[in-house]
Parts: C-alpha cells; sequence; structure tokens
C-alpha cells in the first residue's frame, strides 16, 4: 500500500478512528491495532514476505533475553547476539544480493576464460523494506549487547515495533530507546500534535506527487537516451534527479513522521533541508540520518572511530561509505557512488571540518546567506549530484558513458520534455520549490511556520490545488527507496 494512493487515504482514517475512539485508553488494544494495521499495510504487497518480518521479530525477541540474561557471560551473550547478525545479514543477503554475488562470481571466471553457466542466479523478488526492518531488529540486539538498553519481555509491543506500519518499508531506520519505549506506554490524544502531523503529511505528499513524480518522466527520457543528448541536458537531467530523489524520499519520511504523529508517535528526523549543505560532512549529518546515524554507532565507532590515527580513521570512513552504498543496492553503481563520497569525505576530515556546521544552519542569523556560503553550497551540491549518475545509472559502464557524453559532447541545447509539457513551468516550480525550503530552513517538522492566519491559508490552498492536480492513481508512483 502506498502512502500517495487511495486505498491508503482510505486505510488511514479507519486505523485512526479505532485507535482513538474505540480502543481508547486501552493500551494493549492500540497496540494490537497497530500490529494488525502493520502486517495488513505490508501484507498487501505480497502477505508471503509477512513470514520473514514475523521470523526477524522472534529471532531479536529471544535474543534480547538471551543476551541480557548472559550479560555477565560475554562469550555467550556475544554468540546471541551473532545469532540475531548472522541471522538478519543472510535474509538481506539471499533476498538482496545472492544474485549480485553469483553473477560476479560468475564474470570474475569468464574474464579470466572460464565459461560458467549462469544457472546459479534465481527469480528471486526483493521484498519491499527488508533492508529496513532487518537493520532495525539488529540495532536492537546490538543496544542489549552494548548495555544502552534492556530487553522487552512483551512480544506485542516489540512486534509493533518492528512493524510500526509508517516507517516499515523506508524508514526511518527508528531505535528501540525512541520507539519501542513510545510503544510501551500510554499515549495520550493531542489536537497540537495531530494537527503538526497532518501539515507533514500534506508537506510530504507536495514533494512526492508535485516534485518528485513531475520531475520522473524527464528524468527517465535523459537517462534512457543519454547517448543523444548533449552535455547540457545529461547536467540537467542528473540536476533534476536530485531534486527527485530528495522529494520522493523526504516526501515520504514527512509522511511516515507525521502519520507517526497522528498515532501519539514521534519518529526521529530523517532529513533536514540537505540542499543546503555547506560541504559533504553537513550534507551527510541532514541526508537519511537515520542511517547515517545506524552506520556511525553500529559500525564506525566500534571499529575505533577518530579516536586513534588519520590512517584508522580514513580506513573507518571508507568502510562505513562503502557499506553505505552496498546497503543501498547489488550492484557496483552503489558501491562506486559510495566509494566516491568517502573520496568526497575524507578531505574534509583531514581539514578538520566534519563538524563545524553541525548546529547551525546556512544564514544562521541573517534574512540572505553570505557570498560564501552560495559559493559552499552550490559546490556542494554540484559534487551530490555528480555522485548521482551513478546512484541513478543501470551499470558502472552507463555511468562513465554519460560522464564522457557530458565530456566530450560538450555543447547547449533546448530540451524538450517527452510529454510536451513546457520546460519553464519545471524551472519555476524548482526555483519556487528552493526559496520556499530556505525560508523553512530552521525547523523540518514545521513546514507551514507563519504567523499570519492568511498566508498559511494561501500557502495551504496552494499546495492542495497542485496535489489535486497533479495526482493521478492510475500512474505507478512507487518510492524511489522502496527498492532498497
Amino acid at each position: 500500500m502506498l502512502f500517495n494512493s487511495v486505498d491508503f487515504a482510505v486505510f488511514l482514517p479507519v486505523v485512526f478512528v479505532l485507535y482513538w475512539f474505540v480502543f481508547k485508553n486501552k493500551l494493549k488494544a492500540q497496540n494490537l491495532l497497530i500490529l494488525t494495521a502493520s502486517y495488513f499495510f505490508y501484507g498487501l504487497w505480497d502477505w508471503r514476505f509477512l513470514f520473514l518480518i514475523l521470523a526477524s521479530t522472534i529471532v531479536d525477541f529471544f535474543v534480547g533475553i538471551f543476551i541480557n540474561k548472559y550479560e555477565s557471560k560475554a562469550n555467550k551473550a556475544k554468540l546471541w547476539l551473532l545469532v540475531s547478525i548472522i541471522f538478519n545479514l543472510s535474509l538481506l543477503g539471499f533476498f538482496k544480493y545472492y544474485n549480485f554475488f553469483v553473477g560476479s562470481f560468475i564474470e570474475m571466471f569468464q574474464f579470466f576464460g572460464y565459461a560458467i553457466k549462469s544457472t546459479w542466479t534465481l527469480n528471486i523478488i526483493l521484498p519491499v523494506g527488508i533492508s529496513f526492518y532487518t537493520f532495525q531488529t539488529m540495532s536492537y540486539s546490538l543496544d542489549i549487547y552494548y548495555k544502552r538498553l534492556r530487553p522487552t519481555s512483551n512480544f506485542l509491543n516489540f512486534a509493533a515495533f518492528v512493524s510500526f506500519f509508517p516507517q516499515l518499508v523506508a524508514g526511518p531506520i527508528e531505535r528501540a530507546s525512541n520507539l519501542l519505549i513510545q510503544i510501551e506506554n500510554k499515549r495520550s490524544f493531542n489536537y497540537n500534535q495531530i494537527v503538526s502531523g497532518l501539515k507533514l503529511i500534506l508537506w510530504g505528499l507536495f514533494k512526492k506527487l508535485v516534485i518528485a513524480d513531475a520531475l520522473a518522466p524527464i528524468v527517465d527520457d535523459v537517462f534512457n537516451n543519454y547517448n543523444t543528448y548533449s552535455a547540457s541536458t545529461l547536467i540537467l537531467g542528473v540536476t533534476l534527479f536530485s531534486f527527485q530523489v530528495y522529494g520522493d524520499f523526504s516526501g515520504y519520511s514527512d509522511i511516515a513522521i507525521g502519520t507517526s504523529k497522528l498515532f501519539g508517535f514521534e519518529l526521529m528526523s530523517n532529513f533536514k533541508f540537505p540542499n543546503f549543505s555547506r560541504n559533504v560532512a553537513e550534507y551527510w549529518q541532514r541526508w537519511h540520518i537515520s542511517l547515517s546515524t545506524w552506520f556511525r554507532h553500529y559500525i564506525y565507532i566500534p571499529l575505533g572511530g577518530s579516536r586513534k590515527s588519520k590512517l584508522v580513521s580514513i580506513r573507518n570512513i571508507s568502510i562505513v561509505f562503502l557499506v553505505s552504498g552496498f546497503w543501498h543496492g547489488a550492484n557496483w553503481t552503489f558501491i562506486f557512488w559510495g566509494a566516491f563520497h568517502a573520496v568526497a569525505f575524507i578531505p574534509v576530515f583531514l581539514l578538520g571540518r566534519n563538524a563545524v556546521y553541525k548546529n547551525t544552519v546556512i544564514a544562521q542569523n541573517s534574512y540572505l546567506p553570505s557570498i560564501k556560503e552560495v559559493f559552499q553550497v552550490f559546490v556542494t551540491f554540484a559534487i551530490v549530484t555528480f555522485s548521482r549518475i551513478f546512484f541513478r545509472s543501470e551499470s558502472i559502464t552507463a555511468s562513465f558513458n554519460f560522464i564522457k557524453q557530458i565530456a566530450t559532447n560538450f555543447h547547449f541545447e533546448n530540451y524538450n520534455h517527452p510529454l510536451g509539457y513546457r520546460m519553464i513551468d519545471y524551472y519555476i516550480l524548482i526555483l519556487v520549490f528552493v526559496v520556499y525550503e530556505f525560508i523553512i530552513r530552521k525547523d523540518e517538522r514545521n513546514p507551514f511556520k507563519f504567523k499570519s492566519k492568511i498566508v498559511r491559508f494561501l500557502i495551504y490552498t496552494v499546495i492542495i490545488f497542485t496535489i489535486l492536480l497533479f495526482f493521478d492513481d492510475g500512474v505507478d508512483r512507487s518510492f524511489i527507496y522502496f527498492q532498497f
């Protein structure tokens, strides 16, 4: 079930009414409703994959109990932690990476002149959201092992935590220390929280339907036919892809966070206006925050983080970015994308600039950014956008051919929309979107924070009108990160 579908528009109010008006003040009943709704929500994609979520839930529920039971016996506790890691990574490895490893193995032998038949590959369907919920359950076991958390003895609560439908298939990747604790405690109907949630849902739908989906045909056309276009069109295509993937993924996160608010839950922020980042390090502090912090807490810091030598720190940074690339998909393009970001991040780290913008935003104390900030944002956006050639291309060969086409066919040409629409309308749309996000850049949780009721009313009216204008339930509007 998609957030941007008629089905969800019916499903959400029904669950909301049952949750607050039928099962009000009944914590166990509310949590059971969340679990049932979550399994129904996920099962509409393919009910068979519900068994994977259930298996991961059962394993990590008991792993948590046994790690805690043997906390004074380090070897036994570590053994149970390995059970969780091996089980979840095996699920992820089989469904997401099996064919990748087999294909790479076959290609390696063919390179050396040995012919191997490709009968080892399997027709495997990738379960939606498997990369997200396996990481979420593993973090639970890891937190118990590192004594950051005590295990729950309530299976219902834990199952609701693992399958919580607003963030099940594309995050944010939540920690038990935040979401599970909220599930275990009574929630109260809070009018202001619900209104805040509806605003985030509205903003997320705008970013998805009006920004991301509107740009999708252009991006698809440019990347599918890159060998026929000039450099100006290719640069336009990858630039618009940057806005597409941002609108798509951050839009999903906004809807997920907003939907959670409707039920009394507060999820972590996943995006904080990354397009206004002043260096690559700040970008990764603002983009897909739940994943980047996951890697920081469970891979980077255990490896030694930046506490040791510069060489070891560089190694750790490289590992994190390579794993991040591999997490995104079973394709060498993602691994190369991760390596590219490592190369871009390391100079910032060596210059000691990786945390300089951690608690500030562009134009922190002024209405407009300085010339220096504008230049920094432009360079950072250019670096990130260039990396997305690898992220979007079907293969490494296609990626380099795309870049080669830019370098060898460098001239300007007018681009015509594949569906015949006026391109100037899209340029204006992106410009207005960027300016609006700059205005609200200090609070990602409140996209309509204006004192004037008239201004807010006009903004609501324009956004709702454009959403209705762009909405077409007959079009495939899946979220990009569902494939991860």
